[in-house]
């Protein structure tokens, strides 16, 4: 495939437009969704523009689709954030307006259920952004996260070249949306032991392509994805939801994606962390440490009989925990196993 196109940058005092293509959880958690949309105006200089169906839960996937249409037809808005993921969003791409799309690029935020949308603009040619939800990151409880905020506004505002950086501390235990008291206070944290790494020592760039492994294997199920021969050289990433699929769903998902010949297509992968603790399942962190473990020995498996010659990174902070690092999706990435860095193109 031939490079995507990066979209034009917005710039501080701008309109961005605020989304639910997915889940409609601002109509039941205001709360949160308030705190979100403040800290995109104080912290980022950004004024938020909703749409019909920002606040509306259950919303018809026709006119969700036709609010994100509308955002990128709007020569007002320059970026689309999404307020958080869900699990329906498959629906939704069919009825989007691929000719105005196209004819209007512009930075799109999200992820989870998102990803059905960021590959959707990748096959339309287009850089999107894995990661950033107004829920989720700019509502986080207690304060921002300076790492998330951090590769939040160098995304949002720039153009070259960002390391990314392993976390010191993380978590997977949000506090109780139902309860507003719980705003004011931080996550539960635990101290960062890096990036695991595994396979050769070499450098990787390539554009990046993946997102939510779930998610992933909806597109696979629809036959949404691109062939191999597309995604030949990218770098793959992934990682798991708060619905905490087990280390032999997760290792059933990355062997179906070998046996439809795409998991050899990428010489690197990066693993995102993965989410191990949820309100149903309240897992001690002796529990957490075991299910990551398990998890990495999943992928790890499939990738013994699929594409063992990858370079592959575990544990980086892009997915479901906290913080949040935001990456390229089709954009380019370095990965650079010698030196232990991973580097993204905004």
């Amino acid at each position: 495939m031939p490079p995507l196109r990066y979209p034009p940058k917005p710039k501080p005092g701008d309109r961005v437009a605020v989304v639910s293509p997915s889940a409609g959880l601002p109509a039941i958690f205001p709360h949160v969704y308030e705190l979100g949309l403040r800290r995109l105006r104080e912290e980022f200089g950004l004024e938020p523009v909703e749409y019909p169906t920002t606040r509306m839960a259950g919303a018809d996937p026709r006119d969700r689709a036709r609010d994100v249409t509308a955002a990128f037809a709007d020569p007002s808005i320059t970026a689309v954030l999404a307020t958080v993921g869900g699990d329906d969003l498959i629906t939704v791409t069919p009825h989007l307006d691929d000719e105005v799309l196209r004819a209007n690029p512009k930075p799109y935020f999200g992820y989870s259920d998102n990803t059905n949308i960021l590959n959707h603009l990748y096959r339309l040619g287009m850089v999107a952004y894995h990661g950033g939800s107004v829920l989720v990151h700019l509502g986080r409880s207690g304060a921002p996260h300076r790492l998330t905020f951090d590769s939040l506004r160098a995304a949002l505002f720039t153009s070259g070249w960002y390391e990314l950086t392993p976390a010191t501390e993380w978590g997977d235990e949000p506090r109780d949306w139902r309860d507003p008291a719980t705003l004011t206070e931080l996550p539960v944290m635990f101290p960062g032991e890096g990036w695991r790494w595994q396979g050769p020592e070499r450098v990787v760039q390539g554009s990046s392509w993946g997102g939510n492994l779930e998610i992933l294997h909806w597109l696979l199920a629809t036959d949404r994805v691109p062939s191999a021969a597309e995604l030949a050289g990218s770098v793959l990433i992934m990682e798991t939801s708060e619905e905490l699929p087990s280390d032999t769903e997760v290792f059933r998902i990355v062997r179906n994606m070998g046996e439809r010949g795409l998991l050899g297509a990428f010489p690197a992968i990066v693993v995102g962390r993965p989410k191990a603790w949820e309100f149903d399942k309240p897992h001690t962190l002796e529990q957490r440490i075991a299910w990551g473990e398990a998890q990495r020995s999943a992928v790890t498996r499939a990738l013994a009989a699929y594409n063992p010659d990858a370079v592959v990174v575990f544990d980086v902070d892009l997915g479901h925990t906290d913080p949040q690092l935001i990456v390229p999706y089709g954009g380019e990435m370095r990965i650079d196993a010698g030196r232990r860095r991973i580097g993204v193109r905004y």
